[in-house]
């Protein structure tokens, strides 16, 4: 076991609340796990170094962070600053049919009740998940009322200073014929670590939009996780993108647990210098007549590294399924890598799937043929590749946000050059 692994299990066993059987199941587990290295499959091309060489320190002065303005968007922020909760950003006034509470202030069921859903849908298997399980400070349970739609989307923003540590976990539910749009947003100012897990619980015939943009770059530690369960005729749109950083990792679980469940995952990921970007997702389909989309596609320059890992399982009674994987990444550099792994796991016999990677270059030809329409090498190629990666951003449901992403993307591009 690393040292720093020890030393969160420490800082665990001293805390107290009303999350205390979580916290004690978790420290038990994290004190029977072996600390990942090589060989161990799910880390095999992540090393843990930047995690256990991390200075970043748990933050407990007050300090004022705003997220970054999106121009057009209209959301309900709801903040947490170094992880713990400012509930000063939050709006005043929620729609009708909406709760945004802290469990702690939670009171007789609607407690009882928030604990026994805590890590439920998120797997054991992730062991910063067990971390976040262990460390999380603040708490947010959401939840959406029977048949209410919420127009306006909620952000989640974890925004963190210079050197700090945070754990920040969000527990959503959405009840029979709700929707509801969910942002989740992380930003760093350098040499930080954190973990941010949410957690979805989708009921029949209800819908989620949901985003996850990770763009902290540099210095950063940034591990997290977005996990959706999805019961009869619930649906899900769910749109990643992200940048790379000292490490990132980010771990994905779709569950099909009714019938009739449909999930689409668009996920784009962009890196330069020696950044490193992993995502692992995982869909299991465990009822029939489940249908899942995922595109994943990803662009790597300089020394970059990306992982890529997707699994999609169909359990025995998964009976007339139908699930699509398609990966496809983008090498900019003959120092690049990228790792991808795309999974069928098929048990059941009456289903329609298929998978596929590939991985290729830039087409030099078409770079050419740019240059030599008066068009410099650095333009020519923010061209290239941003054709590569706008046809996931124009399926994005929510304008304001693809509006709002594609000059990001762009600036990105500018800075990743061809080698």
């Amino acid at each position: 076991m690393s040292e720093w692994l020890e030393s969160a299990i420490t800082r665990a066993q001293d805390v107290n609340d009303w999350l205390a059987p979580k916290r004690a199941n978790a420290v038990e587990l994290l004190s029977n796990t072996n600390w990942p290295t090589r060989k161990t499959e799910a880390w095999r091309y992540t090393p843990l170094r930047s995690v256990e060489r991390s200075n970043a320190k748990v933050i407990t002065d007050v300090i004022g962070l705003s997220p970054v303005e999106v121009t057009g968007l209209s959301a309900i922020e709801l903040v947490f600053v170094n992880g713990k909760y400012d509930a000063s950003q939050l709006s005043k006034i929620l729609p009708e049919g909406l709760s945004i509470s802290l469990g702690q202030d939670l009171e007789g069921v609607q407690k009882a009740e928030a604990l026994d859903v805590f890590s439920t849908i998120k797997p054991e298997r992730h062991l910063f998940g067990l971390v976040n399980d262990a460390l999380a400070q603040d708490v947010i349970v959401i939840s959406v009322t029977e048949g209410v739609e919420i127009t306006q989307p909620i952000r989640i923003s974890s925004l963190l200073s210079q050197g700090a540590e945070s754990h920040t976990r969000v527990q959503v539910s959405l009840a029979e014929g709700s929707r509801l749009t969910v942002i989740e947003d992380v930003q760093a100012s350098g040499d930080t670590l954190n973990t941010a897990f949410v957690e979805y619980d989708i009921a029949k015939k209800a819908h989620l939009e949901h985003y996850r943009f990770a763009l902290q770059t540099g210095s950063n530690v940034a591990i997290g996780g977005s996990h959706f369960n999805l019961r009869d005729h619930a649906s899900m749109h769910s749109t990643i993108v992200a940048f790379g950083s000292d490490l990132s990792r980010l771990d994905t679980d779709i569950i099909h647990a009714g019938e009739f469940a449909d999930a689409k995952l668009n996920a784009m990921y962009l890196l330069d210098g020696k950044e490193l970007f992993d995502l692992h997702a995982t869909v299991e389909h465990a009822m029939p007549n489940g249908t899942t989309e995922e595109n994943v596609r990803c662009i790597v320059a300089d020394h970059a590294r990306a992982v890529f890992n997707g699994r999609i399982h169909i359990h025995r009674d998964a009976q007339k399924t139908l699930a699509e994987l398609n990966n496809r990444n983008l090498l900019m550099s003959n120092t690049a890598e990228i790792n991808t792994k795309p999974e069928l796991e098929i048990y059941a016999d009456d289903v329609r799937c298929a998978h596929g990677a590939t991985v290729a270059q830039i087409d030099k030809q078409a770079l050419y043929y740019l240059q030599t329409r008066g068009v410099s090498r650095s333009k020519a190629q923010v061209m290239l590749n941003f054709g590569f990666i706008n046809e996931l951003i124009d399926l994005m449901p929510n304008a304001a946000l693809a509006e709002w992403i594609r000059p990001v993307i762009r600036e990105r591009f500018a800075q990743m050059e061809v080698n």
